[in-house]
């Protein structure tokens, strides 16, 4: 069961994912280093004396959790737009090798 390729469909998908997976990459490494700015600030909004205690009511507060939140979700899309890629690749590959032994045929039958 051999299925048809559009090469040019392909390099429309990876025309149509690449913004979005660069957006995502700078978003993931900005929430990245952003949760330290976080637990820093609700550290210092805290009323404890003991660094312990403090770090325990900011990994606790609202705002720590949703930071957390849209890290995973970018972290998530990022991980499914990488597989999209990859299964356009593995299209192109399979593509190349079927122009390969179609050629290969050609000169065989000629």
């Amino acid at each position: 069961m051999e299925q048809k390729i559009n090469v040019y469909e392909l390099f429309d998908q990876i025309e149509n994912i690449k913004e979005e997976m660069s957006v995502l990459e700078g978003r993931v490494n900005g929430l990245e280093s952003g949760k330290n700015i976080v637990k820093s600030i609700m550290m210092k909004k805290s009323s404890e004396q003991s660094l312990g205690a403090q770090e325990r009511e900011a990994n606790a507060s609202e705002e720590y959790r949703k930071h957390c939140e849209q890290l995973e979700e970018a972290v998530a899309r990022r991980s499914l737009l990488k597989t999209e890629y990859a299964l356009i690749q593995m299209k192109f590959e399979a593509w190349r090798s079927m122009q390969a032994t179609n050629r290969a045929l050609d000169r065989m039958t000629q």
